[in-house]
């Protein structure tokens, strides 16, 4: 049995013999133009495996394919690293590889050493293989060209074989054919010329020799040293000639169209990208114009502030020279507006006249209820009660701009000239983090339990997870309890509960303004308790460090006016982080708070629903659950709600962690008011539960938008010269806007309130807080980059349009009262704006003008930059008069 074809399949290594015949078949130029013609060429290495087996080398068309891809790797690392063998001493195979890709003429090879071999298929060779074997047609190969006599010389290793191999048959009928009749038969003369004047053809063959299985004699082997070089072909520039006709004739390659719409679409991405080069350089133009504006600007105003400051001492001195002594009046500070009293007041009338209410002078009412009454059009209704008709005109600004932009809401695609909401606390950034979150399946789940009627606390798995959840966020030093949760429908939920079980009608609660709004109604229209309020301000004196800064002398004076005038104080309230400030208290300033409602037996209602959305590392959040030791636990409530944390205010949960039985089972009784569905506290325990998609998913992409988004807007204020509180706690920026009234009173507060509602634009003013200054205004802005940038087009649109009206009025009135003090701190309020003007020369006396130079001098640092010294250098003939004045004086 012959095993010899398995011998050959089964090898994976080439000899030289091999390589040779394989090289011989591929040199062909009828192959070599078929491989460059096509594109799938594994049928040509298919028919020179058949041939190679007709010769007893036993390859398949793959292993051709990958062996000739093998010596043109070779051959290209030895040509790119210019290794290539000068005079034989390299790779063997060179010379044909690189004569075959660069189209040179054979070369003949002088490789020293080993036993030499010439495959040389000559004429008569060439017919006598063609008479035993009918099927070719002028040569041993399957092609239609005839093989030229000049092939190749290859030293190489002798191979051993200890078989003898019996050259097989052809394949049946196979041919290569290509081009036309003509061109075959002019290269057939081109051939048989070559071969009558090589002198290959010269080289006397024995007849008598052993033929390898690759086809190699043994005398061809023996002789091949005393052969003379191959010289070049005679007709080979025709055949060049010709083979670059055919490749001229070929079908247009499909490639050609992919690289021309390749090279298309980067030219007109080149052309695209050299337009946004032109628009980014515009940009950049208007940005370095408006930049220069701004300069101007602020060059101007502080030209203005100096005229205000040298026209304020001119007075000082006139007064002083009019008086002729150095005694100066006392300052007389406005005193807060109480709300207190307008509460009672609102509660006793029942059915009394409120116009009678409404229509008292601003100072003789303890506060004008913040635009919530419209006395124009209100009318007792016959179908309510004295509180009822009180609750139907509790309306304020809050209301009725919620109203309107309900009304006309924005949508970029619908309706893009609505109104763009800044003043509801909402975080709209993370919505698509939180609706992932809240579809996946382990939130699905419908069982009876949750269907039924419920503990009213809420279920104890929900209760359990709410307090693992607060001992870890809020680094409680020792594990909270189950038992001390009660879970309703929002912290709002949470207020009513509280004021009507802590409190009885007509007492009141201590709070801290500007506050959240909502908490008056929760608390007064809800539960009929008062408020009584410790009144902040932007102003820097005595124990404050910031503007608007809460402290426990404020507290005590509060609490003690209150009591003063009859009223029963049960409750302080504190928001940390501060809504709509943005503060967060330290502990010490918590530990302050807590003592002080100890001292006075006082509940402290802790309201931490912002803890989560502290967006900055450098601000660090206290709770107070995270203290080691609260001074009255018993009377100390704390209070939070998913709504802000996790952008969720449309799922109504609230939760309160309180260690009085009494109070927790008390407010327990009103959660058949205000209960969580059941499903709802599922999602919300499965959503607390899932510490590591908070931690590592949702805090850290929620605290990025948030700081990217607060960067925005207050990068705008300041391209606006506007003054801010600069927080990094909460949606919001309180600012201030008191430099766009035409007069300092919440009147016209409200009107540029309504200003910024027609251009639609939707923000919260400050009365809406209870703030005592009029012309602060809370800006929310988690919100959508677009929205962001569309908002403060609208609100700087208005700004320019208002500071325009104003210039043109003062113009006309040069000596009109300007609005009162600002915020005195430049580290908390960036760029602060204009202060009171000083009215006419009769109408000031010496200690305002005191006050009104002392915060100038405190709002700019213009003492800094004009120092005596730098006068005197400037203009020293000035300096030298004003010298003499004071030293005759």
């Amino acid at each position: 049995m012959d095993f010899r074809g398995k011998k050959y399949e089964r090898g994976s290594n080439w000899s030289d013999p091999e390589v040779v015949e394989l090289l011989q078949l591929w040199a062909d130029e009828a192959v070599q133009v078929e491989l460059e013609s096509c594109l799938r060429n594994q049928h040509v290495f298919n028919r020179i495996a058949e041939v190679l087996r007709e010769k007893g080398i036993h390859r398949t068309g793959d292993q051709c394919r990958e062996k000739i891809k093998k010596m043109k790797l070779e051959y290209r690392r030895l040509k790119d690293n210019a290794k290539a063998p000068r005079g034989g001493r390299g790779w063997k195979f060179y010379d044909v590889m690189d004569r075959v890709l660069n189209s040179r003429p054979a070369l003949p090879y002088a490789l020293g050493g080993g036993v030499m071999a010439q495959q040389v298929l000559q004429g008569a060779m060439v017919e006598s293989y063609h008479h035993r074997h009918h099927q070719f047609a002028a040569s041993a190969l399957p092609f239609g060209h005839a093989q030229h006599p000049e092939l190749m010389e290859i030293k190489c290793e002798e191979v051993n074989s200890d078989e003898h191999c019996l050259t097989p048959e052809p394949p049946a009928a196979l041919s290569y054919q290509q081009g036309s009749p003509e061109e075959r038969e002019m290269e057939r003369a081109f051939l048989e010329r070559a071969q009558d004047d090589s002198p290959i053809s010269r080289v006397e063959v024995p007849i008598e020799t052993s033929v390898s299985p690759s086809g190699f004699s043994e005398s061809n082997m023996a002789s091949s040293s005393r052969m003379q070089n191959v010289v070049p072909r005679p007709g080979f520039s025709a055949l060049h000639r010709l083979r670059k006709k055919r490749k001229g004739q070929r079908v247009k390659d499909p490639l050609d169209d992919l690289l021309l719409k390749t090279l298309t679409s980067q030219r007109a991405m080149e052309e695209r990208f050299l337009q946004m080069e032109e628009r980014r350089f515009q940009r950049d133009l208007d940005v370095e114009e408006r930049r220069m504006q701004l300069e101007q600007r602020r060059f101007e105003l502080e030209r203005e502030h100096e005229y205000r400051m040298f026209n304020v001492f001119a007075q000082m001195l006139s007064i002083l020279k009019q008086s002729h002594s150095g005694s100066s009046s006392s300052i007389t500070m406005p005193r807060g507006l109480d709300f207190s009293q307008a509460l009672s007041e609102m509660t006793s009338l029942g059915g009394g006249d409120l116009q009678e209410l409404r229509a008292r002078p601003l100072a003789e009412r303890r506060v004008d209820m913040h635009g919530f009454c419209h006395p124009g059009d209100f009318q007792r209704s016959p179908y309510l009660s004295a509180r009822g008709n009180v609750v139907n005109i509790f309306r304020g600004s809050t209301e009725e701009g919620y109203k309107a932009y309900h009304a006309d809401k924005y949508d970029e695609d619908k309706n893009p000239n609505g109104i763009i909401n800044f003043g509801t606390s909402e975080n709209k950034l993370c919505f698509d983090l939180m609706s992932k979150r809240l579809t996946q399946t382990d939130m699905n789940l419908m069982e009876p339990p949750l269907l039924q009627y419920p503990d009213w606390k809420g279920h104890m798995f929900l209760r359990e997870e709410v307090a693992r959840f607060l001992t870890y966020y809020c680094k409680a030093p020792a594990p909270l309890k189950a038992e001390n949760v009660i879970v309703l429908n929002g912290c709002g939920s949470l207020f009513s509960a509280l004021a009507t079980v802590l409190c009885d009608p007509g007492e009141a609660v201590l709070i801290a303004t500007p506050f959240y709004g909502g908490i008056t109604r929760s608390i007064f229209l809800y539960g009929n308790v008062k408020l009584v309020y410790a009144y902040l301000d932007s102003k820097i004196t005595g124990t404050s460090t910031r503007p608007f800064q809460l402290t426990v002398e404020k507290l005590e004076k509060a609490l003690q006016d209150a009591r003063a005038e009859g009223i029963t104080v049960r409750a302080l309230i504190l928001l940390n982080p501060q809504n709509p400030l943005g503060d967060i208290y330290s502990l010490s300033e918590l530990r302050d708070y807590l003592e002080f409602a100890k001292r006075h037996e006082l509940h402290v209602i802790v309201d931490e629903i912002y803890m989560l959305s502290v967006f900055d590392e450098s601000a660090t959040f206290h709770s107070v659950l995270g203290m080691d030791r609260l001074p009255d636990p018993q009377r100390t409530h704390v209070m939070w709600g998913i709504s802000k944390d996790f952008a969720v205010s449309g799922i109504r949960f609230g939760t309160l962690y309180t260690e009085n039985q009494d109070v927790a089972n008390a407010v327990a009784s009103l959660c058949y008011f205000h209960g969580v569905c059941g499903p709802v506290q599922h999602k919300v325990a499965q959503l607390l539960r899932d510490r590591d998609w908070i931690n590592q998913v949702y805090l850290r992409a929620n605290h990025a938008r948030l700081k990217a988004a607060h960067t925005y807007v207050t990068d705008e204020l300041k391209t606006l010269g506007v003054p801010f509180l600069n927080r990094n706690a909460g949606f919001f920026v309180w600012i201030d806007f008191r430099k766009y009234l035409r007069t300092g009173t919440f009147e016209e507060e409200m009107l540029l309130w309504r200003r910024f509602l027609d251009n639609k634009v939707l923000l919260s003013c400050g009365k809406a807080f209870e703030c005592s200054e009029p012309g602060w205004f809370r800006i929310i802005f988690a919100d959508k980059t677009h929205r962001l940038q569309l908002g403060m087009q609208r609100i700087r649109k208005v700004l320019e349009e208002r500071e325009q009206e104003i210039l043109a009025e003062e113009k006309e009135q040069p000596c009109q009262s300007d609005q009162d003090g600002k915020a005195d701190s430049t580290d908390e309020v960036i760029f602060v704006s204009r202060h009171q003007e000083p009215t006419c020369s009769g109408s000031s006396n010496l200690g305002d003008l005191i006050g009104l130079l002392q915060q100038q001098m405190r709002s700019s640092d213009w003492l800094q930059k004009n120092t005596a010294e730098q006068f005197a250098q400037e203009k020293p003939e000035i300096y030298d008069v004003f010298s003499k004045l004071v030293g005759k004086q």
